[in-house]
C-alpha cells in the first residue's frame, strides 16, 4: 500500500506521566503519526532502566544520536518515545520504533505504571524486543514478571467475568526478542555450539513437577511461549570500555569493538527483513493514523480505570477509519468532479464517462481506507452519496434554473469576450433549452399544476425542441440504465475484491498462529510435557474447528454483503431518472 507517510528528524514523546500521574498522549505525536497513510512496521523496546535500550533504536534509525542516552544512574527516558522512519527494506511502510521508559525505576517506584507501560508496547507493536544484562537465568526472567501479569492488563473480547483468554493471545500479540546486553560467556549447550535463538528456546523450557517453587520457577518460561511466536534472542559483547562508556553518543563504530558492531548488524537486518506488518484481529494491516486512533483509545482506556479489550478497540477504530474512507472519497469525486465538468457542460456521454471513472478511483479510496464494514453500511452511504452531485432528484429543475441564471449573469459581466459575445451565449442557451426539458420531466417536487404551467411555457419557448428532446430523453434514460448498472457492478467487483484481500489476510494469521501452536505442542513433547501437550492439542482443534465454521458461513457472508450493495441501488435518489446532466460544479457542486 503506497501512501502518504512522514520522516522525523528526532523522536518525540508520545506518551507522557500527567501532573496527576496518569498516563496522556501527546497530541502534537498524534497529528505526525494521522499523516502516515502507509502501513507501518512498529518496534518496540522495554526492559530494566540503564540498560541501553535506546541506544539499539538509534541503530534501527539508523544513527547514533536520537533517543536519549546515557551514563548515569537516572533513567534517561520518560513514557513512551516514538521515532517514525522510512522502512530501509519495504520501500512502502513506515518504521515506527517507540522507545519506553525503563522498568523498576527507583525514582518512580510505581509498579502499576510500569505495567501499563509494558502492556502499551505489547498492543502497539509489531514486535517486542526485550533489553537485558548479563545472561538469561532465573533471575532474569523474574525480572521479566510483567509477562505473568498481562492477563490483569489486556483483554481479548469483551465478556463479563473471570475468562481465560491467554490462548488466544498469541493471536495478536507481537513476535519476541531478547537482547542480551554484556554477555560474556560461551554460545554452547553440553560442549556444542548453539545459536543464541537456541540459547533463548533452551532458558524457556519448563521443569517438570507441581511444588510451589517449580510453579513460579515455569510461569514466566509457560507466558513467554504461549503468548509470543515467533521468538529470537541476540547476544552483544560489551561495546566498549568503561570510559568510552560514559560518552556513547560521541562514539563512531569505529571507537566500539568489531563484534558488538557486526552483533548490532545483525540484529537490524534481521528485525528489518523479519518483523511483519502491525495487524489487528483478521489480520487487518495497520497504518499510521490507525496507530495513532489506537493509541489514544488504549490511553484513554486505562486513564477510565478500564482493562484495553481488543475487540471493542477494532470496532471503534473501524467506526473512525469508515467514516474517514467515505468523506475521503466523497472529497475526492466532488474535487475531481468540480475540476472536469465546467459550464457549458459536456454532453450526457462526455459526463456519464467522467462520472464512471471518478467513481471507480471513489470506490477504490474508500476500499483501501475502510475495514469491518458490518452490512456495508458505510459503502451504501457512499453509492448514494456519489449520485447526490446530479440535478435529477426533486426540486433539481429549480436548482438548475438558479445555476443557470447566475452562470448567464457571471458570463455577461466578465469582460474580454469580443463582438460575439452575446451571440456565443444564445448559442449555448438555446443548448440548454433540452437539457432544462429533461430536468423538468424528472422534478418530483413540482406539484402537477406547477409542472403543467412550466411545460405549456416550456413549449411555447421552445416547441420547435420537442422532437429533439423527446429524443434526447429516450437516450439519455438509456443511458442512465447502463450508468446504473455500472454502478452496481463497480460497487461489487471491488467489494468481491476486498473481501478476497481479507480472506487472504485471515488465511495467513490462521497459518501463522497454527504455525506456532503445533511448534510448541511438538516442542512440549520432546520436552516429556504431555499433559501441557494435549492441552496444546485441544486449543489446534478448537482452532481449526473455528476456521472450518468461517469457511462454511463465508459463501452466506458473501451472498448477503451482495444482497446489501444490490439493496443499496434502490436507495440512490432519483433511480430510474436522468444523472449526468448539468452536473453541479463549483461551489454548488454536492450541497
Amino acid at each position: 500500500m503506497a501512501g502518504q507517510t512522514v520522516s522525523m528528524k528526532g523522536p518525540v514523546c508520545l506518551i507522557e506521566n500527567d501532573s496527576d500521574g496518569k498516563l496522556c498522549v501527546v497530541r502534537s505525536a498524534l497529528e505526525t503519526l494521522s499523516q502516515i497513510e502507509q502501513h507501518v512496521v512498529v518496534v518496540a523496546v522495554v526492559g530494566l532502566y540503564r540498560t541501553g535500550k535506546s541506544y539499539l533504536m538509534n541503530k534501527l534509525a539508523g544513527t547514533n544520536k536520537g533517543f536519549a542516552l546515557g551514563a548515569t544512574i537516572q533513567s534517561q527516558t520518560k513514557g513512551i518515545w516514538m521515532w517514525c522512519v522510512p522502512h530501509p527494506i519495504k520501500s512502502d511502510h513506515t518504521l515506527v520504533l517507540l522507545d519506553t521508559e525503563g522498568l523498576g525505576d527507583v525514582e518512580k517506584g510505581d509498579d502499576s505504571n510500569d505495567n501499563w507501560i509494558f502492556s502499551l508496547a505489547v498492543l502497539l507493536s509489531s514486535t517486542l524486543v526485550y533489553n537485558s544484562m548479563g545472561t538469561i537465568d532465573n533471575y532474569a526472567l523474574e525480572k521479566l514478571h510483567y509477562v505473568t501479569e498481562l492477563t490483569d492488563h489486556i483483554k481479548v473480547k469483551s465478556v463479563e467475568g473471570d475468562i481465560d483468554e491467554s490462548a488466544d493471545y498469541v493471536r495478536f500479540f507481537p513476535s519476541f526478542v531478547w537482547a542480551v546486553r554484556d554477555f560474556g560467556l560461551e554460545l554452547k549447550l553440553d560442549g556444542k555450539p548453539i545459536t543464541a535463538h537456541q540459547y533463548l528456546k533452551n532458558a524457556l523450557k519448563p521443569k517438570q513437577g507441581t511444588s510451589n517453587k517449580i510453579v513460579k520457577y515455569n510461569l514466566p518460561r509457560d507466558c513467554l511461549r504461549k503468548f509470543f511466536s515467533p521468538r529470537w534472542c541476540f547476544v552483544f559483547e560489551r561495546p566498549a570500555n568503561s570510559e568510552k562508556m560514559k560518552r556513547m553518543e560521541e562514539l563512531t563504530d569505529a571507537d566500539l569493538e568489531p563484534s558488538f558492531v557486526k552483533q548490532s548488524r545483525d540484529f537490524c537486518d534481521h528485525l528489518f527483513k523479519e518483523v511483519k506488518t502491525k495487524t489487528m484481529i483478521g489480520g487487518l494491516k495497520v497504518t499510521g493514523k490507525m496507530l495513532g486512533n489506537l493509541t489514544e483509545m488504549y490511553v484513554d482506556m486505562i486513564r477510565s480505570g478500564q482493562v484495553p479489550c481488543l475487540d471493542n478497540a477494532v470496532v471503534a477504530l473501524a467506526q473512525i477509519e469508515n467514516s474517514s474512507a467515505l468523506e475521503k472519497a466523497k472529497a475526492y469525486y466532488q474535487q475531481s468532479m468540480a475540476e472536469l465538468v465546467v459550464f457549458p457542460t459536456e454532453t450526457q456521454q462526455q459526463l456519464s464517462m467522467v462520472h464512471a471513472s471518478m467513481e471507480r478511483e471513489a470506490v477504490a479510496i474508500f476500499m483501501n481506507s475502510s475495514f469491518k464494514d458490518e452490512e456495508q453500511k458505510y459503502q451504501k452511504e457512499l453509492m448514494v452519496q456519489l449520485r447526490k452531485g446530479s440535478y435529477m432528484t426533486p426540486g433539481g429543475y429549480k436548482h438548475y434554473c438558479d445555476d443557470l441564471k447566475m452562470m448567464t449573469s457571471e458570463y455577461r459581466s466578465t469582460g474580454g469576450k469580443g463582438v460575439k459575445a452575446e451571440e456565443v451565449l444564445k448559442e449555448y442557451l438555446n443548448d440548454k433549452e433540452s437539457t432544462g426539458q429533461a430536468i423538468l420531466s424528472a422534478d418530483q417536487s413540482l406539484t402537477e399544476a406547477e409542472l403543467k404551467a412550466e411545460e405549456e411555457k416550456a413549449k411555447r419557448e421552445a416547441s420547435e425542441q420537442e422532437k429533439r428532446t423527446m429524443e434526447e430523453q429516450i437516450r439519455v434514460q438509456e443511458m442512465l440504465m447502463d450508468d446504473q448498472k455500472r454502478t452496481h457492478e463497480e460497487h461489487k467487483k471491488q467489494l468481491l475484491e476486498k473481501m478476497e484481500a481479507d480472506k487472504e489476510n485471515a488465511k495467513v494469521e490462521y497459518n501463522r498462529v497454527l504455525e506456532a501452536k503445533l511448534k510448541e505442542k511438538e516442542d512440549l513433547l520432546k520436552e516429556g510435557f504431555h499433559c501441557k501437550a494435549q492441552e496444546m492439542e485441544a486449543q489446534i482443534k478448537d482452532l481449526r474447528k473455528e476456521q472450518e465454521e468461517q469457511e462454511k458461513a463465508k459463501p452466506s457472508m458473501w451472498k448477503l454483503a451482495l444482497d446489501n450493495i444490490g439493496n443499496a441501488a434502490l436507495m440512490i435518489p432519483g433511480w430510474g431518472k436522468l444523472i449526468g446532466v448539468g452536473l453541479k460544479v463549483g461551489s454548488h457542486f454536492m450541497n
